[in-house]
């Protein structure tokens, strides 16, 4: 096993598909312990037939959707209107916009690809500096997978068997906090750099702003009550939304066109592809890892840590660390059969456990080296990567605050689906 792990790390340096990389180790480790080969075809069978599993592909088809259909526009008007006046106005609307828009996409790289190029745009042109549009779209694409709805999310329950329901709930509180803590950070920002404000909108200014953003503003608003009211499944939800995403774009803003489906479709099914190649992989791959009894050694040394509170800690750095260099869809995969057990043995709810582990991996996402958002606003923007890096690292200060509340004051994750869905 010890060989298999060190080829797996070295693979991981050298830019190779993950995919490619998980199902490669596995084959070999198979190989040399002479398994069963079919028990690789039933893992990797067995990882895609997942009835939860298929809201995946619906939620990155609502993004998808949502971007062409010009919602983002929308969105993005109607939070600027709102906070256009208070110092930092365009970056507080940002927050905002990209807090509707996780309620829609639940992705860190849809919020940054889509909502990017309105937000950036739209602050450059009146006055706000690149490298702090920049930061503030990277840091903001954050609460994609941290407010409901969310993928990776939906793909950490489906591995450890968690609730879906009582998850996305969880996170509705730590994103809300989350939002709060970077806007205080923009309005220190816009006050030592006296960035501009908006005049004082009309009634009228702002009716129309709302009544044009109606539609987009109810998605998310549908999402969550079909969810939380049990009328329909998690993927059943994720399909309901995709049909209203279409039906919006098509006939009520006349945005999206017929034509523009088939390239809707092709990009979903690219994105989706990734995601099920990884997913079905790594599902082996955390099979040989269990053969091989690598995650009960690492929860025992885990749990020989007898205080709570430092191995919280030590946990979070671990996490912290792996997020810089591996994607956290694989991070996930490959990590919580391991991590989430040793936490829930450490008194912390599954619930909470969950949301440590989604909040440090998509911390990642705008930490250097691997932080693809990073690079997907750095595209967008037309700047460089390491100008983007730079300016977007006090951003991480309020997020980290953050993920040390949610980390110690249980809470923050427990006290809302404990409402909803009683003690569990």
């Amino acid at each position: 096993m010890t060989t298999v792990l060190i080829l797996f790390l070295v693979l991981l340096f050298t830019g190779l598909p993950l995919f490619v990389n998980l199902g490669l180790c596995s084959f070999l480790y198979m190989f040399l312990t002479h398994s069963n080969a079919m028990t690789v075809v039933q893992r990797i069978t067995q990882a895609a037939n997942s009835f939860t599993m298929i809201a995946a592909p619906f939620f990155i088809l609502m993004g998808n959707l949502m971007n062409t259909g010009g919602v983002t526009r929308k969105m993005f008007r109607f939070a600027n209107t709102i906070v256009g006046t208070v110092p930092g106005g365009m970056g507080h609307a940002n927050i905002i916009c990209s807090a509707l828009f996780a309620g829609m996409s639940g992705t860190a790289v849809a919020d940054a690809g889509g909502l990017g190029n309105v937000e950036i745009a739209a602050m450059r042109e009146v006055g706000y500096d690149d490298d702090f549009s920049c930061a503030i779209t990277a840091a903001s694409s954050v609460l994609g997978p941290i407010i409901p709805p969310s993928l990776p999310m939906v793909i950490l329950c489906v591995t450890v068997g968690a609730s879906v329901g009582r998850c996305f709930v969880g996170g509705i509180i730590p994103g809300i906090l989350m939002a709060l803590a970077m806007g205080l950070l923009v309005a220190y920002y816009a006050k030592k750099r006296c960035y501009p404000r908006n005049a004082r909108p009309t009634l009228k200014i702002l009716w129309l702003a709302f009544k044009d953003a109606f539609l987009a503003l109810l998605s998310p608003v549908i999402l969550f009550l079909a969810i939380y009211t049990g009328i329909v499944t998690t993927t059943e939800a994720a399909i309901v939304a995709a049909l209203y995403s279409l039906i919006i774009g098509l006939l009520a803003y006349r945005d999206l066109k017929l034509k523009d489906i088939p390239k809707v479709m092709l990009m979903t099914c690219e994105t989706t592809g990734v995601v099920l190649a990884i997913v079905m992989t790594a599902n082996i791959f955390g099979y040989i890892l269990t053969v091989a009894q690598v995650p009960q050694a690492i929860t025992v040394a885990l749990t020989s840590i007898t205080n709570k509170y430092l191995f919280l800690l030590v946990i979070n750095l671990f996490l912290l660390f792996i997020g810089c260099f591996m994607e956290g869809t694989a991070a996930i995969l490959i990590l919580s059969p391991i991590l989430i057990p040793a936490m829930v043995s450490m008194g912390v709810s599954e619930t909470q456990a969950c949301l440590i582990m989604i909040l440090n991996l998509m911390i990642g996402v705008v930490t250097p080296p691997v932080g693809v958002v990073l690079y997907v606003t750095s595209n967008v923007a037309k700047v460089s990567a390491n100008r983007v890096i730079k300016a977007t690292t006090p951003f991480l200060i309020p997020l980290f605050i953050v993920l040390m509340i949610v980390t110690y004051v249980p809470a923050v994750t427990n006290w809302l689906p404990n409402l909803l869905y009683g003690l569990g």
